[in-house]
């Protein structure tokens, strides 16, 4: 690559971006009208795969044998940065971690890009992601290779502050099932094997292991089917649990002391217990510390700031399939603020604030970051050339 001007690179970049921005936004909010939950993400999927192609993108759907996946690549440059699109929304209130923001914002970081690839030396790789929000999306794609020719990889999202990274924990989802045996809870109840109670019985005990969990660890779950009616004696109940620890040996440690708790509750009753694995599991994660803080650079250009991150204060707790890329390819997966008015991440309010004018000024400073980073990283001697020797180790 010969001598290229980074600045007026930038300009071009974002000037592709502006000129597209009120199509990004109307994205956003589509997509957001539409939510869908993991792996039935039809629209989503089609709607950014459009937009990519008719932008003069070669565009592949359903990669890795997933329906709603796609990718799409422009440039020939020999830095591959890959930039991960998601659109799941959550059930019952729809876009309520602001995917349609992350969707928008890495189609815009892709178009600002292919302005420049060639010119800087970059291959621009657009995933679209599935089922983040309990599917392991990414998992399955990096498993598959879809990330295999990729030297970095980033996204933003969005949250109620601005924050450079959060402490992502590893974390498994499973349904665990109890059976037992109806009966009628007046005439006969002692003819029953109550699955409810094995339920409760499990519960207290995750309740009371709570106090010995180590820092970081965390158990949370709901009951999916309680039972048929309160005079039959319930003969199946389902939950659908999450453990999260702050590493994947800490959640190997953790997850089969609550499996305990489970099996305790079926000695207890006399029901049968089994378990049902619902993704891959989530992975901490490890971002890159050089590609993070050229994001930061590139924030701060476009007026965002990091006071708590400055200030020292505790990271936000959260899981993502990114997490699992991270320890695959050098990754960035930043916290973007929005103005949310005190509501926090998968609440109904949240969802709200993800089509507000802080919602669509996120989608263009993200892109703008995330493309002004990569360009950064093709344009770094010292970073581009640790990224390339992914290459060839």
């Amino acid at each position: 690559m010969g001598s290229v001007d980074i600045g007026a690179a930038k300009e071009r970049a974002k000037g592709a971006l502006d000129g597209r921005l009120a199509d990004l936004v109307e994205l956003s909010h589509d997509i957001h009208s539409r939510p869908e939950t993991a792996f039935e993400e039809h629209y989503a999927a089609e709607r950014l795969a459009g937009v990519l192609s008719d932008s003069g993108m070669a565009v592949e759907s359903g990669v890795c044998d997933l329906p709603t996946a796609f990718s799409a690549r422009i440039g020939d440059g020999p830095l591959v940065v890959a930039i991960c699109a998601e659109y799941d929304a959550l059930p019952g209130v729809g876009h309520a971690c602001g995917h349609n923001i992350i969707a928008a914002s890495s189609i815009g970081a892709a178009l600002a890009l292919s302005e420049v690839a060639d010119e800087v030396g970059l291959s621009v790789l657009v995933l679209g992601t599935p089922a983040e929000e309990g599917g392991g999306g990414k998992v399955i794609m990096l498993e598959r290779g879809a990330f295999d020719d990729a030297h970095l990889a980033m996204m933003v999202h969005p949250w109620p502050t601005e924050r450079l990274t959060a402490a992502c924990l590893a974390v498994s989802h499973f349904d665990v099932h109890f059976t037992g045996k109806e009966a009628h809870a007046a005439a006969a109840p002692y003819e029953g094997i109550n699955a409810g109670d094995a339920m409760a019985v499990s519960q207290v005990a995750i309740g009371l292991l709570r106090q010995q969990l180590r820092p970081g660890d965390q158990v949370h779950g709901i009951v999916l089917n309680g039972g048929l009616a309160p005079n039959i004696i319930p003969a199946k109940v389902t939950g659908r649990f999450m453990c999260r620890a702050r590493s994947l040996d800490g959640l190997a440690f953790l997850e089969p002391r609550v499996r305990r708790c489970f099996e305790a509750g079926a000695l207890a009753t006399g029901c049968s217990v089994s378990f049902e694995s619902l993704s891959a599991v989530y992975s901490h994660m490890e971002p890159d510390a050089d590609l993070l803080a050229s994001y930061r650079a590139n924030a701060e250009a476009l007026g965002r700031t990091f006071a708590a991150d400055d200030a020292g204060e505790d990271l936000p707790t959260a899981s993502t399939d990114m997490a699992n890329v991270s320890l695959a390819v050098p990754t960035i997966h930043p916290l973007i603020g929005i103005e949310s008015h005190g509501a926090v991440n998968h609440q109904p309010e949240f969802a709200s604030a993800c089509v507000s004018a802080s919602a669509d000024a996120a989608v263009h400073d993200g892109a703008l970051a995330l493309a002004w980073t990569a360009i950064d990283a093709a344009s770094t001697p010292v970073l581009r050339d640790r990224l390339l020797a992914r290459s060839s180790s």
